[in-house]
C-alpha cells in the first residue's frame, strides 16, 4: 500500500510563493496519476493539479492555471506543487492523493490514496 506524506506547507503573504511536496513511500502508479487537491473550511475538496503516466500530462484547475506547477521526480518517488503568486483564496489544506487509473485527473474519486494533508495560509 502506498503512502503520502505532504510537507511545505505554511503561512505567506499575497504574492508570496511556497512549494509543496509529496513523498510516496513506494514508486506510484506508472501509468496513473499523482493529484494535489485542496479544500478549505466549509468548501468541497477540489482539484488543483496532477500529473500523469510519469510526467506526460498535467492537469490544472481553473483557478491556478498559470500560478501553479505540478512535477515529478520519479529518483525520489516524489511530487512537487509550485504555488506562486499566491492569494488569500488559496488558502486551504493541500492533499497529494494517487490515482492508478485516472480518466479524469482532477476529480476526486478517481483517487484511492491520500496523504494527510499540509495547510497553506495567504494573508492579504
Amino acid at each position: 500500500q502506498v503512502q503520502l506524506v505532504e510537507s511545505g506547507g505554511g503561512s505567506v503573504q499575497a504574492g508570496g510563493s511556497l512549494r509543496l511536496s509529496c513523498a510516496a513511500s513506494v514508486s506510484t502508479y506508472n501509468n496513473g496519476c499523482m493529484g494535489w487537491f485542496r479544500q478549505a473550511p466549509g468548501q468541497q475538496r477540489e482539484g488543483v493539479a496532477a500529473i500523469c503516466s510519469g510526467g506526460v500530462g498535467t492537469y490544472y484547475g481553473a483557478s491556478v492555471k498559470g500560478r501553479f506547477t505540478i512535477s515529478q521526480e520519479n529518483a525520489r518517488n516524489t511530487v512537487y506543487l509550485q504555488m506562486n503568486s499566491l492569494k488569500p483564496e488559496d488558502t486551504a489544506m493541500y492533499y497529494c492523493a494517487a490515482a492508478r487509473y485516472a480518466n479524469n485527473p482532477l476529480l476526486r474519486s478517481q483517487y484511492t490514496v491520500w496523504g494527510q494533508g499540509t495547510q497553506v495560509t495567504v494573508s492579504s
